[in-house]
């Protein structure tokens, strides 16, 4: 969180506004476009809150797939909407592509600090004064559900909302998981890459089509930060608007996705699965 909150003001004292786009995070949204148009077809509905363009604003998103950041990416551009990720150490530190993803703007989370509170109010401070759109996964990982319906997740997006009076807003999104395997865990031997290039070679014939639905602002307006159990209140308004936009866009699939991942854990249940 520390890190965090230096990421946040030097992007924001490199780039001066919101709408900026720093000439890395360009580069990266021109690769990511190139790379989704090679796979498969985008497929957008909702917009991105005009009113909102230019604030620090929390993007909260479902997670499907190792290939849904680059479709998420490639939506932003073409939106014109400058969206960065809260990313793990591991990633920005990570050789050659952590280097650009720090270029680009993108901001890190360290997990597992002793000074977490000060860490975590010091986060939430430079979120108001950043200015940018943050891309979170309150999942927190890919989906371990049977069915692909979000996880349980973690209030800590919430939280964080409700401490920096930040507005929220969603986009669920449905196709990302045909691009590309879940894999494994880590990925240690040549043997790992297999079911990844198995599968991308695959999507590049089959062509699947990434739907992205931005959702409405989430109302947390009658919520607080400094009332008991409001931010699990606020955690379910986001993961329930995040499941309602996600509905329209797996018609005919609502059971289990017509894709089957045989790599993909399936040890949770989500809690947010729509009745039948």
């Amino acid at each position: 969180m520390v890190a965090l909150s230096r990421r946040l003001t030097e992007s924001t004292r490199r780039n001066g506004t919101a709408t900026s786009f720093p000439p890395d995070w360009r580069v990266l949204a021109a690769v990511a476009r190139g790379f989704v148009r090679m796979v498969g077809r985008i497929e957008i509905t909702g917009r991105f809150p005009e009113e909102l363009r230019g604030r620090s604003v929390l993007v909260a998103a479902n997670h499907i797939g190792m290939f849904d950041p680059f479709v998420l990416v490639a939506v932003s551009a073409k939106l014109g909407v400058p969206l960065r990720f809260m990313l793990t150490a591991g990633l920005l530190d990570a050789p050659v592509i952590g280097f650009f993803l720090r270029r680009a703007g993108h901001v890190r989370v360290d997990r597992g600090k002793s000074n977490v509170i000060e860490a975590f109010e010091r986060a939430v401070e430079r979120l108001r004064e950043a200015k940018i759109p943050l891309l979170v996964y309150p999942e927190g990982r890919v989906s371990h559900d049977p069915g692909l319906w979000p996880e349980r997740g973690k209030t800590g997006v919430a939280r964080m909302a409700l401490a920096g009076n930040v507005p929220v807003v969603t986009i669920s999104q449905w196709g990302a998981h045909e691009a590309v395997y879940w894999g494994t865990e880590t990925v240690t031997k040549p043997a790992d890459f297999k079911p990844l290039v198995t599968s991308f070679g695959r999507a590049l014939v089959k062509r699947p089509t990434f739907r992205v639905h931005f959702g409405e602002q989430v109302d947390l307006s009658d919520l607080s930060a400094d009332r008991p159990g409001d931010a699990m209140r606020a955690h379910k308004r986001i993961m329930q608007a995040i499941t309602d936009g996600l509905v329209p866009l797996r018609q005919g699939e609502l059971d289990k996705p017509r894709f089957h991942d045989p790599t993909r854990p399936t040890d949770a249940v989500s809690p947010w699965r729509p009745a039948p």
